[in-house]
């Protein structure tokens, strides 16, 4: 029997597999099953309890950060002119 941590790991490997695939441009049958096995794999471990939803969200927005950047970035738009001005 795989332990809490041993499982969540698994999670954030298939996770970095499918952000992978996405970003590489991989065909959209593969993409969508890689979806279909996390989507069931994270549905497993909700109703066996080893997870709520909220960890799993955090999981889930800590991967796609760590693959494609923080969702939200803040702009100085002080900067930003300053750098237009010259």
């Amino acid at each position: 029997m795989e332990t809490r941590v041993e499982v969540m790991i698994e999670l954030r490997n298939m996770l970095r597999d499918v952000l992978a695939a996405s970003a590489a441009g991989a065909v959209h049958n593969r993409i969508a099953r890689a979806h279909g096995y996390v989507d069931g794999y994270m549905r497993a471990l909700l109703d066996l309890g080893v997870a709520t939803k909220q960890q799993l969200l955090e999981v889930v927005a800590s991967e796609r950060e760590r693959a494609g950047g923080p969702a939200i970035r803040v702009i100085d738009l002080a900067a930003q002119s300053d750098t237009a001005a010259a």
